[in-house]
C-alpha cells in the first residue's frame, strides 16, 4: 500500500471539461475575482488568524490582478456583478494602503493603474 494519490482517469478529465463548459463565463470571472479577494484578505492579514499570515508583498501582487481581471472585464460583466467587486477592490485598497509603515504615493497603490487613486 502506498500513499501516491491515484492520477485521475481519462474519463475524470472528459467530466471536468464538460462540466467547465456549461459554466458561463461571467460566472468564471466573478469566481476568480472572489477568489482573489480573499486571498488578498488573507496576505493583508484581515482574518480571525491576523498576523499569521500577513505579507504585504504578496497582497499587492492579489490586489494589482484583481483590479486589471475587473478592468478588463468591465465590459464583460454587469454592474449587478462589477458593482460590488468594484466595493471590495477599493477596500482591499484602502486596507492595503492603511497597513503600509509607508503608504504609496497616491496613484501608486496596488492596482490604482486600472482604479485611479484611492483615498479613505
Amino acid at each position: 500500500m502506498t500513499d501516491t494519490p491515484q492520477a485521475p482517469s481519462p474519463t475524470s478529465y472528459d467530466a471536468m471539461t464538460r462540466d467547465i463548459a456549461e459554466v458561463p463565463a461571467v460566472e468564471v470571472i466573478v469566481t476568480v475575482a472572489v477568489n482573489l479577494m480573499s486571498a488578498a484578505a488573507v496576505k493583508l492579514g484581515l482574518t480571525e488568524d491576523g498576523d499569521a499570515h500577513k505579507d504585504l508583498d504578496e497582497a499587492r501582487k492579489l490586489v494589482h490582478a484583481l483590479a486589471g481581471l475587473l478592468d478588463a472585464s468591465t465590459t464583460e460583466i454587469s454592474s449587478f456583478h462589477a458593482a460590488p467587486l468594484r466595493d471590495g477592490l477599493k477596500s482591499l485598497q484602502l486596507a492595503f494602503r492603511e497597513a503600509s509603515l509607508v503608504p504609496d504615493e497616491p496613484g501608486q497603490g496596488p492596482g490604482e493603474k486600472y482604479t485611479g487613486p484611492v483615498y479613505g
